[in-house]
């Protein structure tokens, strides 16, 4: 069985992604690890590069800004990495450039993909999802964060990326998909304010490229406003190893009162049953669990 990790990532140094530790995190998973580095106005390569690792490929490409609408330019941008794998490669592990895999799922990962290589009706592989927040403290509880999304595929050319590189496709239907019994860390929210609003404002322009600079969304704001959340608990376990340099690298403060939720009715109601039933109801599935 073969394994091949890929992975987009453009202006990792500007907007502080952790994409290094993203890369780390799946290396001892994968056979091979892609990263396609799109045209960048940093150190976005000698960055890559600092990994030094015998199983990274690194192929180049240039974003069209004419795509960014959307976020159609990420899909795009996701299959072409895609393509670049090894042809012999059974499996594709897609990594997001603020996405990390604990070291202590690396066996169960391999394990499923093991166990569903010859069963061609598994298309994917489901992880689990928990979505960090203003600091490395805290984790979105609500249904306002999805819960799951497919991250391993089969090395199949029918298979592409949906909308915004969120999950994928088969010739435009949901992958039929099992569980991989792995999580993956989302830190994408978690950078000092101003950090975090150069990166929002990064991020819109793959939504609203065709709105004027002035109009864009955040425009004319400051400092991120880390409020605005409707639930958030407190984390209590322990971060994959490849993050602790950068945990230790903290330097910002952001008070959460985590006692404070802020929901609709009908949010209120649904967060109750999923708590006391461990149940979403009228959750999106971006897939077919079998």
């Amino acid at each position: 069985m073969k394994i091949a990790g890929f992975t987009i990532v453009r202006n990792a140094v500007l907007n502080d992604y952790p994409v290094v530790e993203a890369i780390r995190s799946i290396l001892p998973v994968v056979d091979e690890m892609v990263v396609s580095i799109g045209d960048s106005d940093d150190g976005t390569e000698a960055l890559i590069r600092s990994i030094d690792s015998p199983k990274l490929r690194i192929v180049h490409s240039v974003w069209d800004p004419t795509l960014r609408k959307g976020g159609t330019v990420l899909a795009v941008e996701t299959d072409k990495a895609f393509r670049q794998i090894s042809p012999d490669a059974d499996w594709a592990f897609y990594i997001q450039a603020d996405e990390v895999v604990h070291e202590q799922y690396h066996a169960a990962i391999r394990a499923a993909a093991q166990r569903h290589l010859a069963d061609k009706q598994v298309e994917g592989l489901l992880f689990k999802y928990l979505h960090f927040y203003g600091t490395f403290d805290y984790v979105g509880d609500s249904r306002r964060w999805y819960g799951h999304e497919v991250r391993i595929i089969r090395n199949d050319p029918a298979i592409t990326s949906y909308k915004d590189a969120q999950g994928f496709r088969r010739h435009g239907e949901k992958l039929r998909v099992k569980p991989a019994d792995a999580f993956v860390y989302h830190y994408g929210w978690v950078k000092n304010p101003a950090q975090m609003l150069q990166k929002m404002k990064h991020i819109n322009q793959f939504w609203h490229g065709d709105k004027p600079a002035a109009e864009q969304p955040l425009a004319t704001t400051e400092v991120f406003n880390f409020d605005d959340f409707d639930s958030l608990e407190k984390f209590q376990g322990t971060h994959p190893s490849v993050m602790t340099p950068r945990i230790a690298r903290l330097n910002w403060q952001v008070a959460i009162d985590v006692t404070q939720k802020h929901f609709s009715l009908k949010g209120k109601v649904l967060y109750w049953i999923e708590k006391a039933t461990g149940k979403r109801l009228f959750e999106y599935r971006n897939y077919k669990l079998l």
